[in-house]
Parts: C-alpha cells; structure tokens; sequence
C-alpha cells in the first residue's frame, strides 16, 4: 500500500485538530490546510450563534476543501488538512479528488472538549458539542485512517499519528 500524501486530521470540535494537523505537517515536510478558512461566512455566522450546519451547509464547504486537496496532490505537495469531517459522507466529499486520504481522528471525552472550548476563543460555541458528538460516525473498516487518543500530551497524539501514516507505508 503507497504511503498517505494527504492526511485529514479530524473529530468534533475542541480535539486539537489545528495543533495537532501544523504539527503533522511540519514533520511530513507538507502543506498545513486549515479547514475553518474554507468556510462560507454564513457557515461562520451560522455556528457563531449556536445554530448546527447540516448536510447543505457543509457540502459546498467540504467540496472545497476537496478541490484544494485535489489541488496540491496534482502539485505534487504533501498536504495535512484540519477539517471535522463528522461523517461518512463527508469524508466520501473529501474523497472524490483524492481517494487514497488518510485521516487520523481524534477522540477525546465529552468533559475534556467542553473544558478546552471554554478556555478558547472560537466562532464555535459550547452548546454545539454535543450536536457535533451526536453527528459523529466513526471511521468504518474501509476507511484508512486511526483513531488517537487526544487526552495525551500533544507530542504523543503527532508522535501516535505519525506511527500510524508510517505503518501504512511498510504495509
């Protein structure tokens, strides 16, 4: 099996996707895509006042983040993408330009998020968890990818994630 080129670093709100997907790249030598910048303004404005996205809202935001994806793979680039990507069809969206994504989802309890949500400032409020936790689908057996426990030190969730790319490439 080829090594992943782009890797999605996913999960609800508040796992550290950002931190956890710049560290990612850095130690890949590839391209950090932050995925919140992809969002329209009325997703933006929509979350900001406590109001869940749903399918119409998130398609045209994941086809772009796609399109980006599909974009630096045809530059040849090696790319690491901070995006939810909650569930399957979702990640299927991310998919279509590039089928060999990998992602790496972080998990972590419901307790710890709503603490870091707390302790941030962020256009995703609070009282959004536990529709994001309700929208969840775990990765399903065809998909690459690892589930991380993101309750370790931010070191040892880059340094579990990247044992993991690591092993797709020796299988």
């Amino acid at each position: 099996m080829s090594a992943p080129h782009h890797v999605v670093v996913m999960g609800v709100t508040a796992t550290g996707k950002t931190t956890i997907g710049m560290a990612l790249a850095a130690a890949l030598g590839g391209v950090f895509v932050e995925g919140d910048t992809f969002h329209p303004q009325a997703n933006i404005d929509k979350m900001s006042a406590g109001i869940p996205l749903d399918d119409d809202d998130r398609r045209p935001w994941l086809r772009a983040l796609a399109g980006e994806i599909t974009r630096l793979d045809e530059a040849g680039e090696i790319s690491v993408t901070a995006c939810s990507a909650l569930r399957r069809p979702y990640r299927d969206w991310l998919r279509e330009g590039c089928t060999g994504l990998f992602f790496v989802h972080l998990d972590a309890p419901a307790d710890v998020l709503l603490d870091r949500m707390r302790r941030r400032t962020h256009f995703m409020p609070p009282s959004l968890l536990q529709s994001q936790l309700d929208t969840l689908e775990p990765l399903e057996p065809d998909e690459r990818g690892v589930v991380i426990d993101d309750t370790q030190p931010v070191d040892a969730v880059v340094a579990a994630s990247l044992d993991a790319i690591r092993a797709v490439e020796q299988a």
